[in-house]
């Protein structure tokens, strides 16, 4: 029997925004996994990390095998220092896949050894009007075509170099955080902050609440979701069930639910696991949860890094919303709730199937058509 647990809004809004105040572009992500170390301790979760730092947290079960796991991820975008140019500006090139479009005008840090920053800005190469005219708005949109304008007293490369400054420094954006009253939430890197979020959220629920579980569930926070390899080796060998946290897109074509949870059908990397992802569909419908399928021709997940790295697991991917992703983000407090109260849900489900425990067995539990539902999925 599932139930519907007390999930605390406000500590949900507290501890994303600590995460969004904390940057952590890929390749730079030991500041966030402290933080989100920190807060399991405080939720008595236990936990471990690798070798990189990625963390695999622990909610022990009635059942040990077969397990699941919900992934998120901690790395944001970001960019990095290729070399100088004329009057001490930086040229940078991004970390991650975005677009220089949004790039242009941002706040930054640039983050140098020793741990010394320096604080900047990002500009389009022609930047002011009343020098280039009309040609401001004919420059390429490529990154190329960006600098960084340093907030120091430089005008040649010897003395950006005095300061500390190299190639190869990775630089920060600013979050430019804003909660709004209605429930809107604005910020650079909600993606996938929002969905760490919502995991904490849902883990804190069950703990609270004393809640057994009937299987292990593994919480895991992904470092490297934004260059593709996120959960490629942190997952336990015998995991059967992986559910992937990201954000779904909102944009004309697209099905996302914009103030609920989003069931992706299919990412870049193909289809998601059949029986899985409509289980989540049937704990939306039971539970009063507003929800939508879409499918997603752009991106991928960490759930694609775990199959590519030879896991043999069921996946899905539940996302929450999101307008202008990688770009200047917009989500709605009611549709990372929505992905919360889904993601208790499906903690305390059974497993899909009991056969999966074993990595190869007979046919077992297994329906005999996709269209035969076991009794125990909607249980």
């Amino acid at each position: 029997m599932k139930y519907d647990l007390f999930i605390d809004r406000d500590y949900m809004v507290e501890i994303l925004a600590k995460l969004l105040a904390t940057p952590s572009p890929t390749g730079m992500t030991d500041e966030v996994v402290g933080l989100v170390c920190a807060e399991l301790k405080e939720l008595d979760i236990p936990f471990e990390l690798t070798r990189r730092g990625a963390i695999r947290a622990d909610l022990k079960g009635e059942e040990a095998s077969p397990d699941r796991a919900i992934a998120a991820h901690l790395d944001t975008l970001g960019a990095m220092v290729k070399g100088f140019r004329l009057g001490g500006l930086l040229e940078v090139v991004p970390i991650c896949h975005w677009s220089s479009r949004f790039a242009e005008g941002a706040r930054c840090t640039v983050h140098s050894d020793g741990g010394r920053t320096f604080r900047g800005t990002i500009l389009p190469a022609k930047a002011s009007g009343h020098t280039y005219n009309e040609a401001i708005d004919t420059q390429p949109t490529e990154w190329s075509e960006v600098e960084l304008r340093l907030d120091e007293r430089v005008g040649y490369e010897h003395e950006v170099r005095a300061l500390g400054i190299n190639v190869g420094d990775t630089i920060s954006i600013d979050p430019m955080t804003e909660f709004m009253p209605n429930g809107f939430v604005f910020a650079r890197h909600l993606d996938d902050k929002a969905g760490v979020a919502a995991l904490l959220a849902a883990a804190r629920a069950v703990t609270r609440a004393g809640t057994v579980l009937p299987i292990d569930c593994h919480l895991l926070f992904t470092i490297t979701e934004e260059v593709g390899v996120g959960a490629s080796a942190v997952l336990h060998g015998d995991v059967a069930e992986l559910v992937s946290i990201d954000n779904g897109t909102i944009a004309p074509g697209q099905h996302t639910s914009e103030y609920g949870v989003t069931i992706a059908m299919q990412d870049s990397s193909g289809p998601f696991d059949w029986h899985l992802s409509r289980s989540l569909i049937d704990m939306c419908v039971g539970h009063g949860i507003e929800h939508s399928r879409d499918v997603f021709r752009f991106y991928r997940s960490d759930a694609a890094a775990a199959l590519e790295a030879g896991n043999d697991i069921r996946t899905a991917l539940l996302c929450f919303a999101l307008d202008a992703s990688h770009g200047y983000e917009r989500t709605h407090l009611d549709s990372v709730m929505a992905l919360t109260r889904l993601l208790t849900l499906y903690m305390q489900s059974k497993p899909m199937f009991l056969r999966d425990k074993d990595a190869l067995g007979p046919l077992g539990d297994l329906p005999a058509t996709e269209r035969d539902k076991p009794a125990k999925a909607a249980e």
